[in-house]
């Protein structure tokens, strides 16, 4: 006869190093000092931003995005990007002269591992020939809508019941049955009480 294996519980002091759940940086595991760091660098980007960032900020501010809207100098994990566009899933940045490549191509990697594209802007190219720089960010940004509809589409299709609310804050979804009521209905809605067949 062979051995059971049963099911054995450690003590509560052995499960001790488990780790927490981890809520700072909203979900980008930053501290709370550095977020606040990047928030006041962020808000000192913004009252000194360059010539290029504000002539595409001045663009970008004339067009209706709709839900698409961009944030100049957003904190996206521990990136500042010149322009974000949580919906489009897309980040702006703008090549300045002195960032260093390293670390840029750092950044661009932690983005895009959480599904953000990344697009870079020559600012000598903002400067001398905006229209061209606006045709090119058009295209990104329809790509990346159209990258994000199928997304949704794909995991819609995968998780019908987890997307897809039987029925929303005013009551729409499938028919609802009342069995008490409809017991005994035909189509015209006539019950079958008071009926004696002749």
């Amino acid at each position: 006869m062979t051995d059971r294996k049963t099911l054995n519980l450690r003590p509560a002091s052995e499960d001790s190093d488990t780790p927490a759940v981890k809520r700072k940086g909203r979900g980008w595991e930053i501290s709370e000092k550095r977020l606040d760091a990047l928030h006041d660098r962020a808000r000192e980007m913004r009252r000194h931003a360059s010539p290029a960032h504000k002539a595409l900020a001045e663009k970008f501010s004339k067009a209706d995005f709709g839900r698409y809207s961009f944030t100049r100098f957003a904190v996206v994990g521990s990136a500042i990007v010149d322009f974000n566009s949580h919906n489009m899933g897309l980040a702006i940045l703008i090549d300045e002269e002195g960032v260093e490549p390293a670390i840029a191509t750092r950044r661009d990697k932690s983005l895009e591992a959480v599904g953000i594209r990344v697009v870079h802007v020559a600012a000598a190219d903002i400067l001398a020939d905006i229209d061209a720089v606006l045709a090119t960010l058009t295209q990104e940004m329809r790509a990346a809508i159209a990258a994000r509809k199928e997304a949704r589409r794909r995991h819609e299709a995968e998780n019908p019941r987890q997307t897809r609310p039987r029925y929303d804050r005013d009551g729409n979804g499938p028919p609802r049955r009342n069995d008490r009521n409809d017991r005994g209905r035909d189509d015209r809605g006539h019950t079958d009480r008071g009926r004696r067949d002749g």
